[in-house]
């Protein structure tokens, strides 16, 4: 995958990742269509870079999600599922097959079109030091005209 790259998927997939994981605040960000993990996660896991592993294991932000089993059926298997002990809004972490731990924004579904997009653009920057909340805080409050001027590398 090409850096800060979309990824999508025939199954409508709204994902984008980091070329370098694991280097910066956030790895990436999904942007579900809805708050029922049960009915997106299998969306993300069918559709997830297959470069950066199988995801086995996610920890969600309960206040993102409504209520979910321990355990989420996916094409092949479950993927096992917990929730954060404290409310840390906006974020998953998802472990994968190779052992390795990416966090991601998770956008609001409810968000406008262009504030979506531009909420993943900036999860997915590289040298971006935004925790989830104040990207989204920034991308909701500001609107910006041209997303890829205030979200460079390093910005």
């Amino acid at each position: 995958m090409a850096p800060n790259t979309p990824y999508s998927t025939s199954t409508g997939l709204r994902l984008r990742m980091t070329a370098t994981p694991g280097r910066d605040t956030l790895d990436g960000g999904w942007w579900p269509h809805s708050r029922d993990l049960v009915t997106e996660l299998p969306v993300l896991v069918a559709g997830f870079p297959p470069e950066l592993g199988r995801i086995q294991r996610a920890i969600y932000s309960p206040p993102d999600w409504e209520p979910a089993p321990r355990r989420i059926p996916v094409r092949h298997g479950f993927v096992k599922v917990g929730s954060f002990p404290r409310d840390d809004t906006h974020l998953i972490l998802l472990t994968t097959s190779d052992r390795r731990t990416l966090r991601v924004l998770v956008v609001p579904p409810d968000l406008t079109g262009d504030q979506g997009e531009e909420a993943l653009l900036a999860a997915a920057t590289p040298r971006n030091s935004h925790d989830a909340a104040s990207l989204l805080q920034t991308v909701t409050d500001q609107p910006d005209l041209n997303p890829d001027d205030r979200w460079m590398p390093g910005s």
